[in-house]
């Protein structure tokens, strides 16, 4: 990603940034170089395993980003530097500019902060703008003392990360996609508009087709001019990395591919299959097969974990065997273009709701109310927890909650929320190794794909009919769905997803309390959470975190469990600086 880290100059500042470089240290960063304005001090950090600068200098103006950035076509500092001489406060041309980054400009005495199309990368600041960073960690250390954020910590444990502008922490924010800052003596908050298609359009389906295989074109060009042959690419069992990978085939790029999993498992069996029969290798990386380690040897593997991932992470990669942060690096190493599927659902109907007006009420409901009430402590209000979730997704829109939202308006809560906190945390940890590109999160592609009427979206049949546009040889080869990608779905498929689509979202709400009812809820992504290990690195008896959950209860859902745990160990590392009120 690189990074940067800014503080306002003053009483202190030394100090402070002296903390910071320490703290970018033990993230991985080795190039650090200063930038300093009038009001602010700090430093930028380019790619751990190198690639493009993400910083252009032309006298005292800067451009320093953070992330993949596009400008005009250029990656990189070329990019960087055409973007700083068209600079204008607040706005500018965002036809020209597209990726997941975050971007601090320096031009004629004055300096600007501001985040990609949807905020995806993530932006830390306190309540003051006293402090802006790359790394969450860094942000923390610079406050006397920090309390935890009570929505924050139980979105993290139900929801993966918070949405919004929110993290665990009270008073530690990100910054949002729709404000523009100047950093002068005083802080100048801008509102930015950064409108998405309300409804779909209607085109027959070859032009669609044609229009949307361009559009994803554009967005993969640049990249490739870039890095070449030099981009890794992961391949599964199913639709979005398949779609990936045939976006560089069309552009004669032959990446590196790769599967996570066990020989056994379907995605890897499916995408060796498909590399034999179109004439690549695929590399099988099982994680938990990376390494058999002791108990003695874990805490040394988390605490590099912790460091590496900004202590916070979305997967199975802080209490593990070291086989998450093997597979990050080597992703990058030698400079090299991780590629990534993420996001390609906008093609589909994500949330799996029907084709009409709602609320986002109904959307915080069917998918973002995932609890079980007896799984908390008093401290939970679950009409609260709820009506924040709602609040937060109106206001993503632009609307009031009691608002009804066209179809097309629940769809860009996909983007505009989903991917920002999940796909976002992604890009801004996986990514700092190197350049990332996630086709799929760049907004032109965005807003090609939210004028898919929602007939096509359903069981991914209009992402199905554009793999089978661009690379016909990839559509036909079997998928983890039981059909290959040349037809429409299998009936299997289609009713599965229908029979989620029909149910309330009410329903839908406690489903989750159904399945726990039903017996133990596994955790995807696995990890080392047995007391053996899990032991050796926390409490046990959780004292921060039982002021929030019945941990005798959580352990029926082994990730639920697991994110409890990684805050539980953020609390033992953060010591006194934490008050547990």
């Amino acid at each position: 990603m690189a990074g940067f880290h800014l503080t306002r100059a003053g009483r202190g500042c030394d100090e402070r940034l002296a903390a910071a470089r320490v703290r970018f240290v033990s993230h991985g960063f080795t190039r650090f170089s200063d930038i300093e304005t009038l009001r602010y001090r700090g430093f930028h950090v380019e790619y751990i395993h190198g690639g493009p600068s993400m910083i252009a200098r032309v006298g005292e103006d800067f451009a320093a980003a953070a992330g993949t950035l596009v400008y005009d076509g250029e990656v990189g500092e070329l990019g960087l530097a055409a973007l700083l001489g068209d600079f204008r406060f607040p706005a500018f041309d965002w036809s020209k500019l597209s990726g997941q980054f975050a971007l601090v400009v320096h031009k004629a005495g004055r300096t600007y902060a501001l985040t990609d199309y949807f905020g995806a990368f993530q932006l830390f600041h306190d309540d003051a703008f006293e402090t802006l960073s790359t790394s969450f960690l860094a942000t923390i250390e610079a406050q006397p003392r920090v309390h935890w954020d009570v929505q924050g910590v139980y979105e993290f444990a139900f929801n993966v990360f918070p949405i919004g502008n929110d993290t665990v922490i009270a008073g530690v924010h990100r910054l949002g996609p729709l404000v523009q800052l100047e950093l002068g003596e005083t802080v100048r908050h801008h509102a930015v508009a950064k409108p998405l298609p309300r409804e779909p359009d209607a085109v027959p389906d070859a032009e669609r087709l044609q229009r949307t295989a361009a559009a994803l074109d554009r967005v993969v060009e640049p990249f490739v001019r870039a890095y070449g042959n030099r981009m890794q690419c992961p391949l599964s069992g199913g639709l979005d990395s398949r779609l990936a990978l045939a976006l560089l085939r069309a552009r004669g790029v032959r990446p590196h591919v790769y599967v996570y999993g066990g020989p056994e498992d379907d995605d890897a069996r499916i995408a060796v299959a498909v590399g034999k029969a179109e004439g690549f290798e695929v590399e099988v990386f099982n994680k938990p097969a990376f390494a058999a380690i002791t108990p003695d040897q874990f805490p040394a593997i988390v605490e590099q974990n912790f460091n590496e991932t900004d202590a916070l992470v979305t997967d199975g990669g802080l209490f593990d065997n070291g086989g998450n942060a093997h597979a990050r690096h080597a992703r990058n190493m030698d400079g090299q273009l991780a590629v990534s599927g993420g996001c390609g659902e906008v093609f589909r109907n994500f949330f799996y709701l029907p084709d009409r007006s709602l609320h986002a009420r109904d959307v915080a409901l069917a998918f973002f109310a995932r609890y079980v009430r007896a799984d908390t402590t008093a401290r939970f209000d679950a009409r609260a927890f709820v009506g924040a979730i709602e609040s937060k997704l109106a206001r993503a829109l632009g609307h009031a909650a009691s608002d009804r939202l066209t179809r097309t308006e629940v769809e860009q809560l996909y983007p505009r929320e989903r991917c920002r906190a999940f796909f976002g945390r992604e890009v801004s940890l996986v990514g700092r190794h190197g350049g990332y590109l996630m086709p799929f999160l760049h907004w032109p592609m965005v807003e090609d794909a939210l004028r898919i009427p929602m007939a096509l979206k359903r069981a991914g049949r209009f992402e199905a009919m554009l793999l089978n546009h661009i690379d016909p040889a990839l559509a036909r080869h079997m998928s983890a769905y039981g059909h290959d990608f040349t037809g429409p779905p299998g009936r299997a498929h289609a009713r599965e997803e229908w029979q989620t689509v029909i149910r309330p979202p009410w329903v839908r709400q406690r489903s989750y309390g159904v399945r726990r009812w039903l017996g133990s809820v596994e955790d995807e992504h696995g990890g080392l959470i047995s007391p053996a290990f899990l032991g050796r690195v926390i409490d046990l008896h959780f004292p921060a975190m039982a002021r929030f959950f019945v941990m005798d209860r959580v352990m029926g859902d082994a990730g639920l469990y697991r994110r409890i745990a990684s805050l539980e160990y953020l609390a033992e590392r953060l010591g006194g600086r934490l008050v547990n009120d």
